[in-house]
This record gives C-alpha cells, sequence and structure tokens, in this order.
C-alpha cells in the first residue's frame, strides 16, 4: 500500500542543514516489523509514523524509530513531524501560539506552536523532567572512545547522565577546539554506553546562554547534526550545575562540523524541584513522494 512520506531538515530554516527526518503521515495498521523496515531504508536517524491516538486527549500519535530500533521519545522528530502536520493544516492555525497535546511512548506531552499569517514559525516540546545519573565510566576510557585526550575534558563539569525521555551521556569539554578534536572510536563508545545512554553529548561553553554541540552516536549514522533530547538533557544539566538559570534561553549550535548547522533554543522550566525542558526549533521541507508499507 502506497504511503504519503515527506522528508525535512529540521533545527533549521535551510535545506541540506539541521537534522534530517522522515515522516510517514498516514502511518495506521502498518506492523511495528514494517515499521522498522521502512526505517531502515530510510536510513536516517529517526523516522516518524503518524498514527491516530489511542487517547483522546491527543491530536495525533507518533511513532519513532531509528534504523534499529523504536524509541519512546526524540526531539528533531516530534519538532520536524509537528511542523510538517502545522504546514499541512492536521493543526488549525492561528496568529500566536496554538497548544495541542501528542501522544508518544513517554506519554502525553503538549507541543506548542508559533504561527504567523497562517504559517508554522517555530514548534516548541515539553520533555519530561530530568532525571540524572552518575554513570561508572572512566574519563581516561571515554577519551580513548572519543579520540581526546583526559585534559580535554572540563576540570569544572563531571560527565553524568540526563534523561528528559531518553538517556544522553553529558560530556563537558574545556573549549571548542577540543570538540572540533573528536574522533569516535565506534567499538569502544558503544561498549562504554552500553544500554545506559543513547548517545555522547559533547559540548563546550560559549558566551553565557550559548553552547556548542556535537551527538557521537555508537551506531547507524555515528553522529547527529542536531539532537532535540540531549538538549533538553543539556538543559538541565546546566541548570543543576548553576551554569543557567530556569526560564533563561539556552542556544545550542550543532552540526557545524559535519556541514549541517543546526540551532536549538531550550528553556527549563523549575517546578517544585523537578527541572522540565521545553526544546524549539524550525523546519523545512526538501521532499515529498509515497513509499510502499
Amino acid at each position: 500500500m502506497q504511503r504519503r512520506l515527506y522528508q525535512l531538515d529540521v533545527f533549521t530554516t535551510k535545506p541540506f542543514a539541521g537534522n534530517p527526518l522522515a515522516v510517514v503521515t498516514d502511518g495506521d495498521d502498518i506492523s511495528k516489523e514494517r515499521m522498522q523496515a521502512v526505517a531502515r531504508e530510510m536510513n536516517l536517524s529517526e523516522t516518524v509514523f503518524v498514527q491516530k491516538p489511542t487517547n483522546n486527549r491527543a491530536l495525533a500519535r507518533l511513532r519513532i524509530f531509528t534504523t534499529e530500533r523504536e524509541l519512546p521519545l526524540a526531539g528533531h522528530p516530534v519538532i520536524g513531524t509537528w511542523f510538517l502536520l502545522a504546514q499541512l493544516g492536521v493543526v488549525p492555525a492561528s496568529e500566536g501560539r496554538v497548544r495541542i497535546l501528542q501522544q508518544t511512548g513517554a506519554g502525553i506531552l503538549p507541543v506548542e506552536f508559533s504561527f504567523h499569517d497562517g504559517r508554522p514559525v517555530s514548534v516548541t516540546m515539553t520533555q519530561r523532567p530530568a532525571r540524572f545519573s552518575l554513570p561508572r565510566i572512566s574519563k581516561p576510557a571515554l577519551a580513548v572512545a572519543l579520540g581526546l585526550k583526559p585534559s580535554d575534558f572540563s576540570d569544572e563539569l563531571r560527565v553524568e547522565s540526563v534523561s528528559t525521555g531518553i538517556f544522553n551521556l553529558m560530556v563537558p569539554l574545556k573549549s571548542r577546539k577540543a570538540l572540533a578534536k573528536i574522533e569516535m572510536n565506534l567499538a569502544a563508545l558503544a561498549k562504554l554506553l552500553g544500554t545506559s545512554a543513547s548517545l555522547a553529548y559533547c559540548f563546550a561553553l560559549g558566551s553565557r546562554g550559548h553552547a556548542f554541540a556535537r551527538g557521537m552516536v555508537p551506531w547507524g549514522i555515528i553522529e547527529d547534526p542536531a539532537t532535540g533530547s540531549a538538549a533538553g538533557s543539556l538543559g538541565a544539566y546546566l541548570v543543576t550545575h548553576k551554569k543557567l538559570r530556569p526560564g533563561e534561553k539556552l542556544t545550542i549550535a550543532q552540526g557545524v562540523e559535519m556541514g549541517r548547522p543546526s540551532h536549538i533554543e531550550v528553556e527549563i522550566e523549575e517546578t517544585r524541584g523537578r527541572l522540565t525542558p521545553r526544546v524549539t526549533g524550525s523546519a523545512v521541507c526538501v521532499l515529498e513522494g509515497h513509499i510502499e508499507a
């Protein structure tokens, strides 16, 4: 059966930048095995299947697949898919901000849209409150896995796993120069992360409210040009370590070294000690067609 397929570049307003995403907009009645096969065929970091929700509070259900497995939640698939659905009229346009609920593997979560002249300008996803974990990973072993020296790591900030829906390893580096030196040892990083984190989110701080990042993935795509889930985790991490205030905007530049610059904005809401990230971005459609699914 033919299904409508779109490809977008996410966390950018320019084609051929940001993070590519495939979206099947009529994803009902497809088996999980078939969805996984389509995701392998797309060979992107994620492919999304839009389905009717099983919870009537949500406007739609998003099933998110990497080339290897289904994810409960991920940042650029949510931002890109809802930007597309807003363009297609699934989300009712209204000047200013519009809020809906989505169904994901991580539960029912809000999505907000900014519209101008009836067209979406940006999408904001609210992630789960942050959870923190100290991994049993030595800096020397992590340095080897990333092609760095232990002296490249920050002396002030520690390596820490953070989840706002999926665990990511926060790896603070001293400088952008160290960030640019990364040459990942795929097998070594995969062994270090195991099943405890989806990727190593290596970052260097710039001026207040700015960071530069690289998402090193020990499977499939090798490096992610924009990682919304990890961006949310980084925002919560920086608030915890007093490098960012709740409500203060964090702008992250990722994908620069890959030639696919991405622009990610994060704000952290603090409520009764819980840190909840709000991640904002845009997208641009670069391909439209059909796929047999």
